[in-house]
């Protein structure tokens, strides 16, 4: 094994700050792994950090390495490692402290931190990690389609097995065609439930009808909530994934079925939800947010996958110097995740 590797680097907010270097390759120390990284998943909070340094560390005292979710293996373990042995395969954990249960954090410090965020991320040739911020890999996917779990993949397992409870037979409805909302598509077919696809364009919806989804609603041809009435015959949504956010909350509301469940995930239209009191007490509905999930529901996640044949859609896989282009594609709606190649 060589001793320097490639990493991407952000010394500051801004594209013009990120870089992509030649670094030593870390060291494992008790504890701790070292992975050499075959693959790395995009997410939406990764361009909001680089472009506008939302959720970076501040201040930030050393260059930042991006990105959160990676797949790959075990190349050398520190000493006293009892998870891993060397060449296995491994992703890595969002919140690398939240191991199960309600995990760390205050009502006052409410916890915060995240691989590629406060923390060093993974968009690195080799990357060192404690081993109880990684659990193994699925066998029946690719370093490509594994790295997209972590992040997307859990979320959408957390708002409707961990959390909502999903029952075969209810309906869910998910907002768009991007990474969480696929696998919530997904996610909700290997239950059993009744999936309504909203997007606003037709190709998406045929191709998510293709993925199994059995409705689509075109948003910008009709009132998406008017829909889900119609399609459900005036039941409604037992769960939404909101990846929306901001005042597009109120159109959940309405769209909710009596006791439903709506997961508050995305900011795509602000930080600040809004939405009417009526609909939201009389239909007695549970609105959460959902900020990932823990390291259990993760390793739950990787056996469902394991035992189906459902593979994550991948739009696009980018090389490791192509980095500046994949987050261009954030901004132009993919359809399922965007992945950088490492290895």
């Amino acid at each position: 094994m060589t001793s320097t590797m490639k990493r991407w680097q952000l010394t500051a907010a801004g594209r013009k700050n990120l870089s992509l270097v030649e670094a030593a390759i870390p060291l494992p120390g008790p504890g701790e792994i070292l992975i050499k990284v075959a693959a790395v998943s995009l997410n939406y909070r990764d361009k909001l950090l680089v472009d506008d340094g939302f959720g970076l560390p501040d201040p930030q005292t050393e260059p930042l390495i991006p990105l959160s979710d990676l797949s790959g293996t075990v190349a050398a373990l520190g000493d006293r490692v009892k998870r891993f042995a060397v060449g296995e395969r491994v992703i890595s954990t969002f919140l690398p402290d939240w191991i199960n249960g309600d995990g760390p954090g205050t009502a006052r410090h409410p916890n915060g931190r995240t691989l590629g965020g406060s923390l060093q991320g993974v968009l690195a040739e080799y990357v060192v990690l404690n081993e109880d911020w990684a659990v193994r890999g699925p066998q029946a996917l690719s370093h490509v389609e594994a790295s997209t779990l972590p992040c997307a993949g859990l979320t959408a397992w957390t708002a409707l097995v961990e959390r909502g409870a999903l029952r075969a037979g209810q309906k869910v409805v998910v907002l768009g065609t991007g990474g969480v909302s696929l696998f919530g598509a997904q996610i909700a077919l290997m239950h059993g439930a009744e999936v309504i696809v909203v997007s606003g364009e037709d190709e998406k919806l045929a191709r998510a009808k293709e993925l199994g989804a059995h409705h689509g609603i075109n948003r910008k041809r009709e009132d998406w909530v008017e829909a889900v009435y119609r399609l459900t015959g005036d039941h409604g949504a037992d769960h939404i994934l909101e990846t929306v956010g901001g005042a597009h909350l109120g159109k959940s509301l309405a769209a909710a079925a009596v006791t439903g469940r709506i997961s508050l995930i995305g900011i795509l239209d602000g930080l600040e939800v809004s939405g009417g009191f009526g609909a939201f007490a009389r239909k007695r509905l549970i609105v959460e947010g959902i900020q990932v999930g823990h390291r259990r529901a993760l390793e739950d996640l990787v056996r469902a996958f394991d035992l189906s044949a459902t593979k994550p859609v991948i739009d696009a896989v980018y090389r490791m110097n192509e980095f500046g282009a994949a987050l261009d594609h954030l901004d132009h709606g993919p359809f399922g995740k965007i992945v950088v190649e490492v290895g």
